[in-house]
């Protein structure tokens, strides 16, 4: 299999030139990515037809989703990045957050059977420590195109039950025209609404001798998406309302205060405006195949689609410390940063997560799951309409 290294990106990049041109105006794409460029962190451009709508790929941060855009590079730029970590590198043993509005990890973060922390230590943020795979590793370019790009990794793991994995990974990203847009959504876009929208496909493959199974321990594909939060964004996710148990974990960081989270006629909204540290998730049966984020002072409509299998699934529980069940985990989180109680904060930023189930897979057998992210730029009075449409009516399910 030819695989291209980061040597040999240069050819690539040169295709997607302006993915390295530099802008004065901070939030453009534009700026985001002449910032990269200046970093030396190569990256990949993915562009629609019309050139307008840009995603842009970094193969030395595992292949992530740094940032995106409508409207080329003087467009916004919807990622959030951290522009001192970028500028200062791998120096954090721990956990270098770069940014990126979407990055590939793996599950369980907490429990017996995580993958964070090592065999015998005390799950508390002093032993906590991102593996290399999904930290400081680059993933290798298996192919790229214009609208297509493929990246691929494969490393052994001992997760904290001491179980070894040997894991490969395998990640393809893929722009979308506004047509297959508006196929995935069931709606036509009006022409005052600008869009960029993309499809990941993310893979685990037992590369092992051995099974995954539930007494080892088995890894769940973890996607997670960082954005710049603001006073007017509401985070929304939809629910089922005939699901019998609780429906939202509000509690990761301490129970949200009430004027923060609203649970109500199917539908959740959690306010995010970076200064109040909050989390919440929801478990598999609540959870619908959909969720997204709004600003109407920014005129910008998120929304996330994502697999879930119609068959009942373990999902891993990523809640630090010791477990009364290992896979009754969350389908789908949101962070709200905030000051830590120490005054510190990371971002701020906000983040939107999805998992897949954990993977109980036989030697060369795979598991993936399959994410997409739509960004809709224009008048209030039409993403409203798209909104009331997609998140409001009782089948909230997207094609």
């Amino acid at each position: 299999m030819n695989r291209l290294t980061i040597a040999m990106l240069s050819a690539v990049i040169a295709a997607g030139a302006s993915a390295c041109t530099d802008s004065d105006t901070m939030g453009t794409y534009g700026y985001d990515a002449g910032y990269l460029a200046s970093n030396g962190i190569p990256t990949i451009e993915l562009k629609s037809e019309d050139g307008q709508a840009r995603v842009l790929l970094a193969p030395s941060l595992q292949g992530r989703v740094m940032t995106s855009t409508t409207g080329g590079e003087k467009g916004p730029s919807f990622g959030w990045l951290n522009y001192k970590a970028l500028a200062d590198g791998f120096v954090n043993p721990q956990f270098n957050p770069f940014g990126g509005e979407e990055r590939f990890w793996i599950g369980p973060e907490g429990g017996p059977f995580s993958w964070f922390f090592e065999a015998g230590a005390e799950q508390v943020y002093a032993n906590w420590n991102v593996p290399d795979l999904l930290d400081t590793e680059a993933y290798d370019v298996e192919s790229a195109t214009g609208t297509k790009a493929v990246f691929v990794k494969e490393q052994t793991l001992r997760n904290a039950s001491g179980n070894e994995f040997t894991i490969g990974l395998r990640r393809v990203v893929t722009i979308l025209e506004k047509t297959g847009i508006e196929e995935l959504l069931g709606l036509d876009i009006p022409e005052e609404v600008r869009v960029v929208a993309y499809r990941t496909d993310n893979s685990l493959i037992n590369r092992g001798a051995t099974a995954w199974t539930k007494e080892t321990g088995m890894p769940s594909v973890w996607i997670l998406g960082m954005y710049p939060p603001s006073p007017t964004t509401t985070v929304f996710i939809p629910y089922d309302e005939t699901y019998g148990g609780k429906i939202v974990n509000d509690e990761y960081f301490g129970k949200v205060p009430a004027d923060r989270l609203q649970v109500d006629g199917g539908l959740i909204r959690f306010k995010i405006d970076g200064k109040y540290r909050s989390k919440i998730g929801l478990p598999a049966g609540s959870a619908k195949d959909i969720c997204g984020s709004y600003d109407p002072q920014a005129g910008i409509l998120n929304i996330l689609k994502y697999t879930i299998p119609e068959s009942e699934c373990d999902y891993v529980n990523s809640q630090w410390g010791p477990q009364d069940d290992p896979y009754h985990g969350d389908v789908i989180n949101s962070y709200n940063d905030g000051p830590t109680e120490t005054g510190t904060i990371m971002g701020p930023f906000y983040e939107i997560e999805t998992s897949s189930p954990a993977a109980p897979l036989q030697p060369n057998q795979t598991l993936t799951h399959t994410q997409y992210t739509v960004h809709l730029q224009g008048p209030t009075p039409i993403l409203e309409s798209i909104f009331n449409r997609i998140f409001l009516a009782k089948d909230m399910k997207l094609k």
